[in-house]
């Protein structure tokens, strides 16, 4: 990714996540992690900031990004350079109690806007996250960038010599793209479509997982063995990604009792999808709606349809590329305007690929990272996934008013566990 100097426009997309920003829809990706002992974590589990903060003020010279912060109002605003002061950027928390504790702490965290006059990002050291070494969080803007971006960033700013140096994220493969007038109304087609069912569609009939959201969120994460979820996958033709849909689909079939309703035998939600990397944009995604069936009871039975439903919508997301409200920032505030009141999806599934082997911290060694999506419109749960060093991890973000979200959470693994072929007596629940 290559950054927008200082003083020039933001690119379109990204102002349009700036629009997406305001009170009630904190539009901030966030990534909760522990960290054990060494380097600026003491043994004692007592982090050095002084140290850790000299080492990132290193390591942000190379991370434009993180040194520009957005001014302007409307729909002109303007990359401005600034110094970040990282007494305030990296900085310490009160403790939490345990994991449960963290899970808490991003719940609260995901009602909070970041300051919009300085660096659209922070990194918080939690203690107590653990039992040894402590919890961190880092929340970045999605008007700087979105999930991939942020995985480049991480790689920039975390430990890069040495055996623990991270591998590059997978690029998402380029699609062909066709030439000519057919293609051009091909495309116009697809997009008038897609304008029309985000504005009109109804898939998805009155449920308690759409509405306006409360201003009390919940937060569970939930892991699965990566190698073996995507050999399972791979044996029927499917993807990780597709697995992790599947386990989202039994999540969604334990959530819809508990919360009193049938279970719908279809529920569309919606699947980023990443594009080739703009220069100047941090945000590069496309959108894909998969419909989860939820009558079949068997995940395995699930994720074939699923990657059968896959392959062609990555597809045909990858050649139309960005969704049309989101190319700039009057379609933001379109989008942000009807779809509060929307029925075409019921949920969000983000999944991004991440550093193959483990990752330090100024020393410290990062043992789990959890990512926590953005919850928009009326949507009232949604699902992150990021793959690291052999893990997947995942956070399950949602109102905690209203939906049932530690019975989706655990269904969801439950799923997972089946899926990596894990004993029934080391499965969760």
């Amino acid at each position: 990714m290559t950054p927008s100097a200082a003083g020039e426009r933001l690119a379109p997309v990204d102002e349009a996540n700036l629009v997406l920003d305001h009170a009630g829809q904190v539009n901030v990706f966030l990534a909760a992690g522990v960290l054990g002992t060494g380097g600026f974590v003491g043994a004692d589990g007592v982090p050095d900031l002084p140290a850790l903060r000299a080492t990132l003020g290193e390591r942000i010279t190379a991370v434009p990004r993180l040194r520009l912060r957005a001014e302007g109002t409307g729909r002109r605003h303007r990359w401005v350079e600034v110094r970040p002061e990282l007494g305030h950027h990296v900085r310490l928390v009160d403790a939490v109690a345990g994991p449960a504790g963290l899970e808490r702490l991003c719940g609260d965290l995901m009602t909070v806007p970041l300051p919009q006059d300085r660096p659209l990002w922070e990194l918080l050291l939690v203690p107590g996250a653990s039992a040894i070494g402590v919890g961190m969080v880092l929340r970045v803007h999605h008007a700087l960038a979105d999930g991939v971006a942020v995985v480049a960033i991480v790689q920039q700013l975390f430990d890069p010599d040495g055996d623990s140096a991270p591998v590059a994220p997978r690029r998402p493969p380029v699609a062909g793209h066709r030439r000519g007038l057919r293609s051009v109304l091909d495309r116009g087609v697809v997009g008038w479509r897609r304008i029309r069912m985000t504005l009109t569609g109804r898939e998805v009939g009155p449920t308690l997982f759409l509405g306006e959201r409360s201003a009390h969120r919940g937060v569970a994460f939930v892991d699965a063995d990566l190698a073996a979820l995507g050999a399972h996958a791979r044996s029927v033709g499917a993807t990780v990604n597709d697995a992790l849909l599947s386990a989202v689909a039994s999540g969604y079939r334990a959530a819809f009792p508990a919360a009193g309703e049938d279970v719908s035998a279809l529920l569309p939600v919606s699947v980023p999808v990443a594009l080739p990397r703009r220069e100047a944009s941090g945000n590069s995604v496309g959108v894909m709606l998969v419909h989860l069936p939820l009558r079949d009871p068997d995940p395995a039975g699930r994720l074939r349809l699923i990657a059968a439903d896959t392959r062609s919508a990555k597809v045909q997301a990858r050649q139309q590329g960005t969704l049309e409200f989101m190319r700039g920032p009057l379609g933001a505030r379109i989008l942000d305007r009807v779809a509060h009141g929307q029925h075409l999806v019921a949920g969000f599934v983000t999944d991004v690929p991440g550093p193959r082997r483990p990752l330090r911290l100024a020393g410290a060694p990062v043992t789990a990272i959890w990512p926590v999506a953005v919850l928009a419109a009326n949507v009232r749960l949604g699902v992150a996934a990021v793959s690291y060093a052999g893990r997947l991890h995942c956070g399950v973000h949602f109102d905690a008013a209203t939906v049932p979200g530690a019975v989706f959470a655990r269904g969801m693994g439950e799923a997972l566990a089946y899926l990596e072929g894990r004993p029934a007596a080391d499965r969760p629940g």
